[in-house]
């Protein structure tokens, strides 16, 4: 069976099985999430079996199980509306196509030179931060303590952060630099989502707050690992993180 007929495969079968969901039970409801989320994993491990190794090539598989879930989670916070969830079905088939090509084109780049490596760059790049939404907004939507809220975020956000910055050198093997940053990045996203605790702001409102500074860590550790870390781009990230600031600033109901 061709790569593409795989995909294609993958994205009915998790689709279908997204569907199955619906009809569990509520008292079932996480651990179908959770099983759905190993499905779409296993699937893609079958789909790229040829470029996958005991190696970083496996960060490939994080951004599915991530996304699966996110979707997943974030799809019973929904009104129960056929206007509402039949876009998410959608965006979730689709998605999970999308990200079948663009896990493709990172092991085959792990192996050599590809030309398609910037579209997929762009491409893992808008669904990192779609992923990101998700998570957090499935997050603040607990309400649970600070300290929890804020350790789940920083934690659940580094294998996304890593990934990010993995596609950038795609290597079979660790490197520190890339370690590093994502372990920073994911402490800085960790205490802004603290800081949000103190601050009245709405689920919506604090998680695309924390989406666009995800946006700006993961373009700035991007940039760093390319060695393009200039005072220009620092100064553009820094300035769309002051408008997003000023923002969520007007965004806040302070009558609460």
């Amino acid at each position: 069976m061709s790569k593409r007929k795989k995909f294609i495969l993958t994205s009915i079968v998790t689709s279908l099985g997204f569907l199955g969901i619906q009809l569990l039970p509520e008292s079932f409801r996480i651990l179908s999430i959770a099983a759905l989320g190993l499905l779409t994993t296993l699937l893609f491990i079958w789909s790229l079996w040829e470029g996958l190794g005991l190696n970083l090539t496996l960060l490939t598989l994080v951004l599915p199980f991530y996304f699966t879930v996110g979707v997943g989670l974030f799809w019973f916070l929904l009104p129960v509306s056929i206007i509402t969830r039949v876009p998410i079905l959608v965006l979730f088939g689709f998605g999970i196509y999308a990200l079948c090509l663009t896990a493709n084109i990172y092991t085959v780049a792990a192996i050599r030179t590809i030309a398609l490596m910037r579209a997929a760059r762009g491409v893992g790049f808008v669904l990192t931060l779609l992923t990101f939404f998700l998570i957090f907004d499935t997050l603040l939507s607990l309400h649970w303590p600070v300290y929890y809220s804020s350790f789940l975020v920083m934690l659940t956000s580094f294998p996304l952060y890593y990934q990010g910055y993995w596609s950038i050198v795609i290597n079979k093997t660790f490197t520190k630099d890339v370690f590093l940053v994502s372990a920073v990045s994911s402490l800085m996203i960790g205490e802004i989502a603290a800081s949000l605790f103190f601050w009245p702001v709405t689920v919506v409102v604090g998680s695309l707050f924390l989406t666009l500074t995800a946006y700006v860590l993961l373009g700035l550790g991007q940039a760093k690992i390319e060695g393009r870390l200039f005072s220009q781009t620092i100064k553009e990230y820094l300035i769309l993180g002051f408008f997003v600031f000023i923002g969520m600033f007007i965004a806040t109901s302070w009558s609460r």
